[in-house]
C-alpha cells in the first residue's frame, strides 16, 4: 500500500468499513489483554450498525475521522468529544484511535491526533485525555505525543478485571500543530 490516504470526516456510509478496522484492531492488538472468547465473538455487522448510529449522532465538538486509502477503503478511524469519565482538569477525550497493521508506522496516528486536537480547540476545548488499556503495547504511542499519565482506574471489561489508565494533554495546542497533512477533506 503506498501512502496516498486521505483523512476526511466520517460518513455513516462508513460504518461497515469502520468496523472491520475496529474488529481487526482489537484482534490484533487485545489477543492476551481481554478475554479470548470476547475478541473470538466479535461481530463486524453488529460493530457496522453501532458505527453507523454513532457517526450520525455525533454533535457540536464531537466527531469521528476516517482514513481512506487510495481505493477509498477504510484503513483507520477516530473519534473524539466531551470527556466521559471525570478526570480533574480535563475537558476533551480522545475516545478510539484504530488503524490496520498495514498502515501503522506511516505518521497517521500522529495526524489524526493532531487533527482531533485541532478540532477540541475549535470547539473550545482545551485539555483533553485519552483511556488505554495499562498493558497495551501501544500506549507509549501516546507519551510520544506529550501525554502524560493523570490517571488510573480498575475497570471490569467482559468477565476480566483490568486497568485502564488516562494520559492527558494540559494545553492541546502543541498537539494540534503537529503536522496534520494537506490531504485532509
Amino acid at each position: 500500500m503506498g501512502n496516498a490516504v486521505v483523512i476526511r470526516e466520517a460518513r455513516p456510509s462508513d460504518a461497515t468499513g469502520i468496523a472491520k478496522v475496529h474488529v481487526a484492531s482489537w484482534r490484533a492488538t487485545y489477543p492476551g489483554l481481554v478475554p479470548a472468547n470476547y475478541l473470538v465473538n466479535l461481530s463486524e455487522a453488529a460493530a457496522a450498525l453501532r458505527w453507523h448510529n454513532a457517526v450520525q449522532a455525533h454533535g457540536k465538538g464531537q466527531g469521528a475521522l476516517v482514513v481512506a486509502d487510495e481505493r477509498g477503503e477504510v484503513v483507520g478511524f477516530a473519534t473524539y468529544g466531551g470527556r466521559r469519565v471525570p478526570v480533574e482538569g480535563y475537558e476533551g477525550e480522545f475516545y478510539a484511535l484504530y488503524l490496520l497493521d498495514e498502515v501503522k508506522g506511516q505518521g497517521i496516528g500522529r495526524r489524526l491526533m493532531a487533527i482531533m486536537a485541532e478540532r477540541l480547540l475549535k470547539a473550545g476545548t482545551r485539555t483533553a485525555v485519552v483511556w488505554c488499556l495499562r498493558d497495551n503495547p501501544s500506549r507509549w504511542f501516546y507519551e510520544r505525543l506529550g501525554g502524560t499519565r493523570v490517571a488510573e482506574r480498575p475497570i471490569k471489561f467482559a468477565g476480566a478485571d483490568l486497568v485502564e489508565i488516562a494520559y492527558g494533554w494540559q494545553d492541546l495546542t502543541p498537539l494540534a500543530r503537529l503536522s496534520a497533512g494537506p490531504e485532509m477533506r
